[in-house]
């Protein structure tokens, strides 16, 4: 696999790269692919992150049951626009109490019809001899985009990736790693849903 570092690919600010996401998302057919690796995110714009940021686990809890008929909605919008979404997410162990928020919300969206699957931090070690392997999200197989991140783990834009060829190879790589994932649903309910609540990120 060619490395992220080396892509040939143009720098977005948040807004260019929100903008210009939304626009091909909504003429893009086949899959999305999603690779997750990063361990901490912040997400002020979730009420629930919030919540749970804050150390209210119970709240961010029953905000994110509530978002369900929204996220059902969209998800139904997506399927019957012909595009299907899956996701690979890495999760190292121990769970830090982020990760274990993001899985209680991951849960939500397959329940909704995206398709996740996890791995292990061992399983994608070999790829990662020189750098962590980036968070990366392809449309089809016209774009892809390298997801830039904060120091403190705030989405702060992308890199788009056009080269046809190069998001093929991208896209394979995270098809591999799905094939090799176990689905979130086993994850969660042996790994999480007995987890005590954590008291903040």
């Amino acid at each position: 696999m060619r490395e992220m570092s080396d892509l040939p690919g143009e720098r977005l600010e948040l807004d260019a790269y929100l903008d210009d996401f939304d626009a091909r998302f909504a003429d893009a057919r086949g899959a999305v692919w999603k690779l997750e690796r990063r361990q901490h995110f912040r997400q002020p714009e979730s009420e629930s992150w919030t919540a749970f940021s804050e150390g209210n686990w119970d709240r961010a809890l029953q905000l994110l049951e509530r978002s369900g008929p929204g996220v059902a909605a969209e998800y139904r919008t997506i399927a019957d626009s012909g595009l299907s979404v899956h996701r690979v997410r890495v999760v190292e162990e121990p769970i830090v109490p982020y990760l274990q928020w993001e899985l209680h919300s991951l849960r939500i969206r397959e329940q909704c019809g995206e398709h996740i699957n996890v791995v292990s931090a061992d399983q994608v070690a070999s790829f990662e001899q020189d750098e962590q392997l980036p968070e990366i999200v392809t449309l089809g197989d016209a774009v892809l985009y390298q997801l830039i991140y904060t120091d403190d783990g705030i989405l702060d834009g992308a890199v788009r990736v056009t080269e046809r060829a190069v998001v093929e190879e991208q896209q394979r790589f995270v098809r591999a790693l799905f094939a090799r994932g176990e689905p979130l649903e086993r994850v969660f309910s042996r790994r999480v849903v007995d987890l005590p609540p954590p008291h903040g990120q």
